[in-house]
């Protein structure tokens, strides 16, 4: 078995659920990340930054793990999809321009100094900005070159033009804010002393939690939260948090105050119930974990 370095603790806890599984299955797999290049078509140096967290892999990067390590593809595919959330991007997870030559795709040459390009009919010739005299700015510019006082003159027009709009808009914004007042303002601030932040219980009048725990169709439920996939790890908050806490009392698992909040002790339950579960013990609430938690 590898091992492996920690992971950055910046990390999200979406994506680091990602990366230990990963880690996991290429142990089990027995490949090298030399062999593992040369089966799923992406370098070295990407599997490098894939595992230590350092780059999101593509899709299909983690569909091929899963097939070389033997391994559930539709459990590291729903991991990725949430961590590809997680991370910013779109569900296909594609973390690296396509032909940089990493992934396997050919990387495009660049024309040497001197050389013509292929260009379709009634394209603009290339010119290479790094080869050729300098001119001076007095000279009459060569043939086919642009004349200055055609792009001075677009450049002034899209100046023009975006300072147009923004004048516009600051009107708009002045007149807005006159129209509104006092009641605007007044409106502005019972909205946010009245908001608090997703996912977490406001300063002044935290949510109240009960454990009413009963069995519905072999499955564990407390009340709080119906979820079986709610992914949690530590600072998180909300009823899936305290609906979790509450499962984890009916295991005989102390996680601590049932307040919805994600914290140290409810971590160690969790950890706790994954190694009698013979899951992986990373102390982050998947599919499998509540599966776990409601069996």
């Amino acid at each position: 078995m590898s091992r492996w370095k920690g992971l950055p603790e910046e990390l999200d806890p979406r994506v680091r659920q990602l990366v230990v599984r990963l880690r996991w299955v290429k142990d089990h797999s027995g490949l090298s990340l030399r062999r593992l290049a040369a089966k799923t078509g992406y370098s070295t140096s990407s599997w490098e930054r894939y595992l230590a967290g350092r780059s999101l892999p593509p899709r299909k990067a983690v569909e091929a793990m899963a097939r070389l390590g033997g391994d559930d593809a539709t459990r590291l595919l729903a991991l990725h999809e949430v961590a590809a959330e997680a991370w910013g991007k779109g569900a296909d997870g594609q973390s690296e321009p396509a032909g940089d030559g990493t992934g396997g795709g050919p990387v495009p040459q660049s024309p040497q100094p001197g050389t013509k390009s292929r260009a379709g009919p009634g394209s603009e010739p290339v010119t290479d900005l790094g080869t050729g005299p300098v001119t001076d700015l007095g000279t009459k510019p060569g043939p086919g070159a642009p004349r200055p006082h055609g792009r001075a003159l677009r450049i002034t027009l899209i100046a023009g033009s975006v300072a147009l709009v923004l004048a516009v808009a600051a009107s708009v914004l002045l007149a807005v804010r006159l129209t509104d007042g006092e009641e605007g303002a007044a409106a502005a601030d019972l909205t946010a002393s009245a908001t608090t932040a997703p996912g977490s219980p406001g300063k002044s009048e935290r949510p109240r939690y009960a454990c009413r725990a009963e069995r519905i169709d072999g499955r564990w439920y407390a009340g709080n939260s119906r979820t079986q996939k709610a992914v949690l790890a530590n600072g998180h908050a909300g009823p899936e948090v305290a609906e979790a806490q509450c499962l984890l009392r009916e295991a005989g698992l102390s996680p601590g105050a049932v307040d919805g909040i994600f914290g140290p002790h409810t971590e160690r339950a969790v950890k706790a119930l994954q190694k009698r579960a013979n899951l992986v013990v990373d102390g982050i609430i998947g599919p499998h974990t509540w599966k776990a938690l409601r069996e």
